[in-house]
């Protein structure tokens, strides 16, 4: 694992993610205080948006100011970085 490389996919989720804390204000006290799921469901709206039908789905779980789709791997990297903080969410209740 010590000689193992990020690939640029991997680098840019990560990227994303710190950017979501850095310059949104998306840190663990935000992100705590979200409902169960909502990051996951964002993830899958913008995975949705690229892949299966466009447009922001009902179940988006923010306001729609907050919808802002792009292009299949800028939505692809936002959606995994949002499983991550989802995830992190979901160890730290453990």
């Amino acid at each position: 694992m010590n000689d193992m490389v990020l690939s640029q996919a991997t680098m840019d989720i990560l990227l994303e993610r710190r950017r979501q804390i850095e310059a949104e204000g998306f840190d663990v006290r935000h992100d705590d205080a979200q409902d169960t799921g909502s990051m996951a469901r964002a993830a899958a709206a913008y995975i949705m948006n690229q892949f299966i039908r466009p447009g922001c789905p009902v179940w988006w779980p923010w306001d729609i100011t907050w919808w802002k789709p792009k292009n299949r791997r800028r939505d692809l990297v936002r959606a995994a970085a949002l499983i991550i903080a989802e995830l992190e969410k979901l160890d730290r209740k453990r």
